[in-house]
């Protein structure tokens, strides 16, 4: 049956929207099979033939040659197969058509649903491959709507049609942060789902990532990977804390990162409406580690436990809240940082008590 109709409509999808033809027609085929099934109890078998060049399509149903016919919808005698197409055998199979009229009536019920459905379907599966690509990355978004009953936030992210709406909930937006409708902003994707309603894109303004890929941004040596981002430990519109090291000795990793009268970091503060950002040079000593963890206090001393991770630390009585910060901020990014559970402890103290029990002096 000539079909022009639809292999048009499949060329100018693939030059519209570079959706494939042969994603669509295998969508076609499987519903006009579907369909002829339905209607016709009891057969198995629907063969559909695709002639691109002649721009034809046609079905058959397949039947096995038997003795006996036991279903008529999957079966066919061998005297009426013989009378019907000649020399054939016991146990093979006859390809026997449609009829172009019954084949019509189908395809045209099915033929334009199976189009609209097959095209949302490919656009999805193209938004998901162009957002799937990006898992980790930053991308700016445009706030198209606000919900004032739970704070979240929808954003506008992508062009053209591989864009999506992507929810930013109130749980990973910076606190204190206030964005309104039309405003551009930057979120960190933090994964990318199916779902029967299309991709699910899950961002984040609260994600330590988001502070590693805009350091990246805007310092070079971070993106050649001259300076390394060791770890960072955040507490979102408060505080992060952030280890980089350099394998050139020539570099210094700190700099780099706070750049010419601190404009590369202060961009970067901006973006996160005023974050405090304490940039650390990253030690393979664990105990200088620590010791850097904790600025901006200073540290008497370090000692590391002999099993597991956990270490006490000896400041100056006068910076001992200063170690530990308001509401323990600073001693707990210290340790989200290193990896350590930091014990903190004054001066005094030592001098109390020289040897901690459970830890060795490095």
């Amino acid at each position: 049956m000539k079909c022009d109709e639809i292999f048009a409509a499949l060329d100018m999808l693939e030059k519209e929207r570079g959706i494939s033809p042969a994603f669509m027609m295998d969508k076609i085929v499987q519903a006009l099979t579907t369909a002829y099934k339905k209607d016709h109890e009891g057969v198995e078998n629907v063969i559909v033939e695709v002639n691109e060049v002649r721009k034809d399509l046609r079905m058959y149903v397949q039947k096995e040659i038997v003795e006996e016919v036991e279903n008529p919808g999957t079966q066919m005698s061998l005297m009426e197969a013989r009378a019907k197409y000649g020399r054939v055998d016991l146990g093979g199979t006859v390809n026997i058509p449609v009829d172009n009229v019954e084949f019509g009536r189908i395809a045209a019920g099915n033929g334009k649903q199976v189009i609209i459905q097959g095209l949302r379907e490919a656009e999805r599966g193209m938004v998901y491959d162009e957002f799937n690509s990006k898992q980790h990355e930053i991308l700016t978004g445009v706030v198209s709507r606000i919900d004032p009953r739970n704070g979240s936030i929808s954003l506008r992210i992508g062009t053209g049609a591989e864009s999506t709406e992507a929810m930013l909930s109130a749980t990973e937006q910076i606190r204190g942060e206030e964005l309104v409708e039309g405003q551009h902003v930057k979120v960190y994707v933090v994964e990318v789902r199916r779902s029967t309603r299309g991709p699910q894109v899950l961002i984040s303004r609260t994600h330590p990532g988001l502070v590693k890929r805009l350091f990246e941004l805007e310092v070079p040596e971070i993106y050649e990977g001259i300076v390394e981002v060791k770890s960072i430990a955040r507490e979102a519109g408060s505080r992060t804390k952030m280890a980089v090291w350099s394998s050139d000795e020539a570099i210094d990793p700190i700099g780099a990162c706070v750049g010419p009268a601190g404009q590369r970091v202060g961009s970067i503060v901006n973006e996160l409406r005023g974050e405090k950002i304490d940039i650390i040079k990253y030690s393979e000593d664990p105990a200088q580690f620590i010791a850097a963890a904790l600025a901006p206090a200073d540290v008497v001393d370090v000692w590391i436990a002999d099993e597991g991770k956990g270490c006490r630390v000896i400041v100056p009585d006068d910076q001992l809240s200063l170690a530990i910060g308001k509401e323990g901020q600073n001693a707990r990014l210290a340790a989200r940082l290193t990896g350590y559970k930091i014990d903190i402890k004054p001066q005094s103290y030592k001098d109390e008590e020289p040897e901690a029990e459970g830890v060795n002096e490095e």
